[in-house]
């Protein structure tokens, strides 16, 4: 694997490849790397002739400035994982690098509603970063597949619409399904700042989107979403953001389900001060 810190570096190098005739496949990251990420990993290896992976901790993406200081930071442990997985190659910018003119949000992207729902209600300005870093990225390595995860399901929505509106029609979206511990929970960089019996309690989220997928042909959506509540309460989460049960295509929330509509579930809630999402398609 070769480690690029420079953008004209990295370019370059990739330009040969693309002269060859190489496919790029492109995972971002932000390090702290996880079953998660390298089942990306995999899954771009699988299907691009050269693979490449970058980490970037993007500072306009958290809304919390000491929730970015306390992001973890693993980038030995990292490289050694990409190495084994067979990644080409490993993009280690700074935020220098990616933000020469300083940390400002210089574009707006017209997003619509889904900017605003679920994770954009609680984290203002969140996805315009996510939309600004993520753009800048495919500008750098101009790959031909990208690969993303499902466990950020409305991050996967905004990026698909970012990738319409800034006209890269050529290039292809690869949504991995969500890689889950044996006990259900979903693999996240910040499960390492739980301890063992907080990430016991943390499998509640999977398993309470288990239930509502399991009785959505049976029970009222609002009573499932208020069972769910209860049940994250008496496990010990101390705030909730949302618990949706939504339109799969459109995150707008339902309330009746005509048996038909393609739903998803999705959570947001804090356990000993550590925030963790979930979600499932649930028909």
């Amino acid at each position: 694997m070769v480690i690029f810190k420079r953008i004209n570096d990295l370019q370059s190098y990739l330009n040969v490849q693309k002269a060859a005739g190489k496919t790029i496949g492109f995972v971002p990251t932000m390090g702290a790397l996880h079953k998660g990420h390298l089942a990306l990993i995999n899954r771009c290896c699988q299907l691009s002739d050269f693979s490449v992976c970058s980490i970037f901790v993007n500072p306009t993406q958290f809304n919390d400035p000491s929730d970015f200081n306390k992001y973890p930071v693993t980038i030995e442990n990292d490289i050694f994982l990409l190495e084994k997985q067979g990644c080409n190659v490993l993009f280690l910018p700074s935020v220098n690098e990616m933000y020469p003119d300083g940390v400002v949000l210089k574009k707006q992207y017209e997003l619509g509603d889904i900017e605003n729902l679920l994770e954009g209600k609680f984290r203002p300005g969140h996805f315009q970063g996510v939309c600004q870093v993520v753009n800048r990225l495919l500008d750098i390595v101009q790959p031909d597949k990208f690969f993303l995860g499902q466990k950020d399901y409305q991050q996967c929505m905004v990026v698909k619409k970012m990738i319409e509106l800034v006209g890269m029609e050529n290039l292809k979206l690869v949504i991995v399904e969500t890689v889950r511990e044996s006990s259900g929970l979903a693999f996240s960089s910040r499960n390492t700042r739980l301890s063992e019996q907080e990430r016991n309690k943390a499998i509640i989220l999977s398993e309470v989107l288990q239930n509502i997928k399991g009785n959505i042909s049976f029970q009222s959506l609002p009573f499932l979403q208020e069972q769910a509540v209860q049940q994250l309460y008496d496990n010990g989460f101390e705030k909730i953001d949302y618990v949706e049960i939504a339109n799969a295509h459109t995150l707008q929330p339902v309330l009746e389900w005509d048996g038909k509509e393609k739903l998803v579930g999705l959570i947001a809630a804090y356990l000993h001060g550590v925030r963790l999402i979930d979600n499932m398609i649930l028909n």
